[in-house]
């Protein structure tokens, strides 16, 4: 088998899991930055699935919401979100920046099956069914149906033109975490990912792609300048030597020097 005939190996690649709502742009514009030749692949999951994907290596890694079973998966929460509920813009809601839950008493509030906020007892009034998805549950409060509450970044998600929403106080809140499969050692590209998403620069001391900082050109022209410096002092000093033992500038030796004055001669 020739050279041109050995297969060239496979690059590794590293794949990254993330629920709906959640933005991976800015990590993984830093991870190509950092990482040009290692692929990364984006694979989006269902929230309910998330655990279960990384648990049977469907992924290295995950962006995924609270909670998730720490006897399996490591976990860096990285921010809570703000509960908003979503309601038509002509509705009565939205003459307050705020809303507390008493104020949705009277509203039908919608509970889709995917729903990712940890209620002990829903607000409002129940509808007759659940919705299948936060998705149909947004088509409904469309039709006037109800209302929905969702984190932030849910509502921002299925945005229409007809659909608003407002903060809620003293509501459920969702949390989001990097996650991963427990492993001693961690994986070297999880190691990355975490240390990207910590904001870790290039030159930390932590995790496999550390590498030593270079010197600038100015200080590289420094350091060549001391060094100079250093060798014009070293031969400056040779030649003061030499004079001292009896050399005379740009003359022949005279002969060794003892260190003692010689008596004078007699007349």
């Amino acid at each position: 088998m020739t050279g041109s005939d050995t297969p060239s190996a496979t690059p590794p690649s590293f794949r990254l899991a993330y629920v709906p709502g959640v933005t991976p742009t800015k990590w993984v514009r830093v991870w190509h930055e950092r990482l040009p030749d290692t692929p990364l692949e984006l694979v989006q999951v269902p929230p309910a699935e998330a655990g279960r994907l990384l648990a049977d290596g469907g992924a290295e890694a995950g962006l995924v919401r609270l909670p998730v079973d720490r006897d399996v998966l490591s976990a860096i929460p990285l921010y809570t979100e703000t509960t908003v509920v979503v309601i038509p813009k002509d509705h009565a809601v939205t003459a307050a920046e705020e809303v507390a839950l008493p104020d949705l008493a009277d509203e039908i509030v919608l509970h889709p099956l995917d729903d990712v906020l940890d209620w002990e007892t829903l607000p409002g009034r129940p509808a007759l069914e659940r919705p299948a998805s936060t998705a149909d549950a947004v088509e409904l409060v469309a039709a006037g149906v109800g209302v929905l509450l969702v984190p932030q970044s849910l509502a921002r998600l299925h945005h229409r033109k007809d659909l608003t929403y407002r903060p809620v106080l003293e509501a459920p809140e969702s949390r989001v975490a990097l996650s991963w499969p427990q492993e001693e050692p961690t994986p070297d590209l999880v190691e990355e990912f975490i240390g990207i998403v910590r904001g870790r620069t290039v030159n930390s001391t932590r995790g496999r792609a550390a590498t030593p900082p270079q010197p600038s050109a100015k200080e590289k022209a420094k350091a060549k300048a001391k060094r100079s410096g250093t060798a014009t002092g070293s031969a400056r000093k040779q030649a003061a030597t030499g004079r001292r033992a009896g050399t005379p500038k740009g003359g022949k030796p005279t002969g060794k020097a003892t260190g003692k004055r010689g008596k004078p001669r007699g007349r």
